[in-house]
């Protein structure tokens, strides 16, 4: 079973590439996150499935620029 955003993706065509999240700035890289979060995934952990991240990782990388996950808004600010 395809979780959401990869359905989503399949339909509207190749989806954005966030696997070197690890040497992207991380201001750009934040924006790339919660885009596609508010886009098309369910979830962080949607998100991280979908683009093969690990979640644990990309958490650290925005971390060190100040930027924090929030459940509630499902978005890192």
């Amino acid at each position: 079973m395809l979780s959401l955003s990869t359905e989503l993706a399949l339909i509207e065509g190749p989806a954005m590439n966030l696997k070197t999240f690890a040497t992207m700035d991380p201001h750009l890289l934040v924006g790339l996150v919660n885009t596609e979060l508010r886009n098309h995934a369910k979830s962080l952990v949607d998100l991280c499935k979908t683009h093969g991240l690990d979640e644990k990782l990309l958490k650290e990388r925005l971390a060190g620029a100040d930027f924090h996950y929030s459940e509630e808004t499902k978005q890192f600010r």
